[in-house]
C-alpha cells in the first residue's frame, strides 16, 4: 500500500512531465494515483475526503479541457497541501 508521502511524490513526478508536455504516460499514472489517495482517504475526516474530491473533480476537469499546467497546478500545490 502507497503512503502518503509516497503520492506526494508521486504527485510532484507527475506535475512536472505536465509542465513538460509529456501528458500521455502520466495521463495513464493519474488513474492509478487518484485509486490509491481514495483508499488512503477511507479513514479520513469527512472534511478531508471532501477536500480530496473536490481537488481529484478540478484535476479531472483539467484533464478533460487539455489543460496541462492547471492540472499540474493542482497536483503540484493543492494536492500537496492536502498530504501535508
Amino acid at each position: 500500500m502507497a503512503t502518503i508521502t509516497q503520492c506526494r511524490q508521486h504527485a510532484a513526478k507527475l506535475a512536472l512531465q505536465f509542465r513538460l508536455g509529456i501528458t500521455t504516460g502520466p495521463a495513464l499514472e493519474l488513474a492509478a494515483l487518484a485509486e490509491k489517495l481514495i483508499s488512503l482517504f477511507c479513514q479520513a475526516t469527512p472534511q478531508q475526503y471532501g477536500q480530496l474530491q473536490q481537488i481529484l473533480t478540478a484535476v479531472l476537469q483539467c484533464q478533460q479541457q487539455r489543460d496541462w499546467l492547471g492540472l499540474a497546478d493542482y497536483l503540484e500545490y493543492e494536492l500537496a497541501d492536502l498530504l501535508q
